[in-house]
């Protein structure tokens, strides 16, 4: 089993991380009361490699600070997140990151699109790891936490976490009584995509026919012809990777993949601009899936791990459970490689 002899000294900041979502949560739901859906989707800036709407500088400002106070004064950090320059700042002001403990990577508002329009709850994405310099990434994640932003109109509100080999929980805030209850999930037993939720992920225009094409043929050599008047599986593009994480633990997803930033190739091959993409701190809680049973892998089916920044493509996939793993893994690289993407 992974370990690492800071992952007791990075499970204390457990309640720490959990307050500050709360923080964000609030702060963001009142931003939502309070102002217009074209206010708050205003563009402010492009930054890592995304879209920075006025939404998103609320958490951010809330974040910075928070950090500083709570964290940073009891150990140097290193955090990362979208919106900060470089995408990283060194806390408290005038630390040396070689001399920081911790690296915290932070997705203040993922799925803030759906959010803003007021069509899905987007989520608050922490993972903090041992610092190891830039070879940090993924893999040495030891705490994880994801915490709902629910729409305005919407009472419930759940919050995740796991602690790399140990616990793994959630909570379900009622916003109307300010009480969290305790509660189970988990992903979902199915051994075939057959009647569930399986798709490829393709938010936004560009090289959208080559992603669907991929999901096609999945489809059809996992389960053969569509017959006349039926379906075989169904499609939700959720654009929040947080979101799809917990739509695969808690057994509303079967199988995803967000393969993205294949599309540059085809993109270039046809003189076109490739699109916006996953990014690290889009996908910094994969723990708490993947220690409920969840298999997230790379574009070859290897453990998913890139470097903690803002800026890194990712490609991944996402499985349920071992049988649909093996149902979709091997078809999924098959297809890949007879469209020239593997």
């Amino acid at each position: 089993m992974w370990y690492h002899p800071r992952v007791s000294r990075i499970s204390k900041l457990l309640p720490t991380i959990r307050q500050l979502h709360d923080l964000i949560r609030s702060r963001v739901l009142a931003a939502l009361e309070a102002y217009t859906i074209e206010e708050l989707s205003h563009v402010v800036a492009h930054q890592g490699g995304d879209v920075v709407f006025a939404l998103d500088r609320v958490s951010e400002e809330v974040l910075v600070d928070y950090v500083d106070r709570e964290i940073a004064c009891q150990d140097p950090i290193v955090l990362i997140a979208e919106g900060l320059p470089d995408g990283k700042m060194v806390m408290p002001a005038g630390a040396n990151e070689d001399d920081c403990l911790l690296k915290m990577i932070v997705d203040p508002i993922d799925g803030s699109r759906p959010l803003m329009f007021q069509k899905r709850s987007g989520w608050i994405l922490t993972g903090i790891a041992p610092n190891r310099g830039e070879s940090t990434g993924l893999r040495d994640i030891c705490l994880a936490v994801q915490t709902e932003i629910p729409l305005f109109k919407q009472h419930l509100s759940d919050q995740l976490w796991a602690i790399r080999g140990q616990e793994t929980k959630a909570v379900r805030y009622n916003r109307l009584t300010q009480e969290s209850t305790s509660f189970d999930f988990q992903p979902t037993s199915a051994q075939t995509i057959q009647s569930g939720f399986a798709s490829i992920s393709r938010f936004f225009p560009g090289q959208r026919d080559v992603l669907a094409g991929i999901e096609e043929d999945i489809v059809r050599k996992a389960l053969g012809q569509l017959p006349p008047g039926s379906t075989t599986t169904f499609e939700d593009q959720y654009p929040s990777t947080g979101g799809q994480l917990y739509g695969l633990l808690s057994g509303a997803d079967r199988f995803l993949a967000d393969l993205r930033p294949l599309m540059k190739k085809v993109a270039n091959e046809r003189g076109e601009l490739s699109g916006n993409c996953c990014h690290p701190y889009d996908i910094c809680t994969l723990l708490i899936a993947e220690q409920l049973g969840v298999m997230i892998t790379d574009v070859e089916g290897g453990p998913l791990d890139v470097p903690l920044d803002v800026e890194t493509p990712v490609t991944w996939a996402g499985y349920a459970n071992e049988y649909i793993r093996k149902q979709i893994e091997p078809i999924l690289h098959q297809v890949l490689t007879e469209r020239h993407l593997l």
